[in-house]
């Protein structure tokens, strides 16, 4: 079983600290590592963003296109049907 240092010498905590030290710096370079891949992600979700609004337009002029040929088409049959009596 592993028994604890009652004490510890300037030499242990010099070592200790450089190992803390080396510890962190690790996890530093992971999280700029992770934050490459979240500005990749962000490039990528603002590309999907812009052809959303892309579609979006698309299908509001498709709409007010058959809404107005359809209402173009109704005026011209009731024209149809007015002439006809």
């Amino acid at each position: 079983m592993y028994r604890m240092r009652e004490s510890w010498t300037d030499e242990r905590m010099d070592d200790f600290r450089d190992d803390v030290n080396r510890r962190f710096e690790e996890v530093d370079r992971r999280f700029d590592a992770v934050d490459k891949r979240f500005d990749k992600v962000d490039g990528e979700l603002h590309r999907i963003n812009d052809r959303l609004d892309g579609l979006s337009k698309a299908l509001v002029f498709a709409s007010l296109t058959l809404g107005s040929s359809t209402i173009a088409g109704w005026a011209a049959v009731i024209a149809f049907l007015l002439t006809r009596t």
